[in-house]
């Protein structure tokens, strides 16, 4: 019989008093990427001055993450600050609820993600995808900022599919306040020391006004719905289905649950497809021989028609470089847990009570996984390479038991949306780099602009 050998977990170096907290500040991508080439796949990485001193652990190999988020899910809960201010921001909806709460909504919601559910949203999407492109067309644009676009679209989307018709008031409301609201979580979440959110602080009340304006968006639309108001146009829209979701188990949602649920879909359903639309568009600007393979099979596949739910086999070249584009610039590049009891992880300790990182944007650069990882190649995605590698080499949807419930619907507005554009659009990059940087999404920290090229 043999005993496994258990180690202590190597540390990042930092400075002796501050440890990594300027460098997380400054570039925490880098940071983390730093972690895993200087000490191995799994690091403690440690912040801030003594007494108020943080430290996470970041696991970084295939093996490791599918521990985290699937084999031994029931000890890393949502239990550390950051998604405790997602939770106070958002409620407590799919996205931040644990165990009996979680387990309830999961249920009530799951019915409303079938994928032959899903699939019928395809004609919502291309219709919005088509009022984009024409509004290009219509106002002579020759060039856009494809991440900007692409946000555009992705809320109009995931708007039209949760209220039907009740759209542009919605998608006013998310533009104006989200991001003030991303920006607040981002910052308490990663601050040692943070006022209560009651303290009428400057940011307090700028936060607290935005949060009111959505929250007050939702319950309107609600309560316009529930007073047999304006709906979909033939009553199948999401918030309709929300209200009608039932169980002798569970029960139903009631107000506040309603608001929490359209909150996450609407907040992470456009924030997540965005950045996969956006950043395929980018990748194809500064590699024209992958898109005009992508044209040609759009070409080829659709011949000038619609896209709808039946096509995405048909279009296996796109649909790989959306994966592809998904592994390079994953839209939730970090994703936290909080261990319940001591483990062990790749033969190091991970003791009770420790903030942990999985990280797509470290992992979906791993050399044991991905050659000249950097490297754009959509061909990294052809079947036989996918089933080569470990399941957990690739987790843009994150994965185990809370998996994102959406990454059907994610995949099928990107594959409609990006074969669309292509129909009409070739591009050219403009900005060939675009830094980013993590916020509750992956966020562009500069422009990627790319000059528009109208196909005969």
């Amino acid at each position: 019989m043999t005993t496994e050998t258990r180690t202590e977990a190597p540390v990042l170096t930092g400075l002796p008093v501050f440890g990594s907290m300027f460098d997380l500040k400054n570039d925490s991508l880098g940071t983390f990427l730093r972690a895993r080439r200087d000490h191995g796949d799994v690091v403690r990485i440690t912040a801030g001055p003594p007494g108020i001193r943080s430290q996470v652990y970041g696991v970084f190999s295939a093996e490791g993450v599918q521990q985290v988020l699937a084999g031994e899910s029931a000890n890393f809960r949502k239990d550390n600050a950051f998604y405790q201010e997602i939770r106070e921001s958002f409620g407590n909806g799919l996205l931040t609820s644990q165990d009996d709460d979680y387990l309830r909504q999961r249920r009530l919601v799951q019915p409303l993600f079938t994928k032959r559910r899903v699939d019928g949203y395809a004609e919502a999407i291309a219709t919005e995808v088509s009022t984009l492109v024409t509004e290009w067309e219509k106002t002579g644009r020759t060039s856009v900022d494809v991440l900007h676009e692409s946000t555009r679209l992705a809320l109009r989307a995931v708007a039209r599919i949760l209220f039907g018709t009740d759209v542009d008031s919605a998608v006013e409301v998310v533009e104006r306040c989200f991001p003030g609201v991303g920006s607040y979580v981002l910052r308490r979440g990663y601050s040692p020391v943070k006022p209560p959110r009651d303290w009428p602080t400057p940011g307090n009340r700028r936060a607290a006004a935005l949060h009111k304006a959505l929250y007050e968006e939702c319950d309107r639309i609600i309560a316009e719905r529930k007073a047999g108001g304006r709906t979909g146009t033939d009553g199948d829209d999401l918030l309709t289905l929300l209200m009608g979701a039932e169980s002798a188990e569970d029960g139903a949602f009631d107000a506040t649950e309603l608001r929490e649920q359209v909150l996450v879909f609407l907040v992470a359903g456009h924030e997540t497809t965005a950045t996969s639309i956006g950043f395929a568009l980018h990748l194809l600007a500064t590699h024209p021989e992958v898109q005009r393979r992508a044209h040609e099979e759009v070409d080829r596949v659709l011949d000038g028609r619609t896209p709808g739910a039946a096509d995405l086999d048909a279009l296996p070249y796109v649909t790989r470089v959306l994966k592809e584009a998904m592994r390079l610039f994953p839209a939730a590049p970090v994703i936290g847990r909080r261990a319940v009891a001591e483990t062990t992880v790749g033969g190091v300790v991970i003791p009770a009570g420790s903030d942990v990182i999985v990280s797509p944007w470290v992992t979906h650069r791993h050399p044991a996984y991905w050659d000249d990882a950097e490297r754009f190649d959509p061909d990294r995605f052809t079947p036989e390479a996918e089933a080569a590698r470990p399941r957990y080499a690739w987790f843009p949807f994150g994965g185990g038991p809370r998996a994102c419930i959406g990454q059907h619907f994610s995949m099928l507005e990107s594959v409609i949306a990006l074969a669309m554009i292509l129909q009409r659009h070739g591009f050219e990059a403009v900005d060939t780099e675009v830094p980013v940087a993590p916020a509750i999404t992956l966020q562009a920290a500069g422009p990627a602009r790319c000059r528009l090229v109208p196909r005969a």
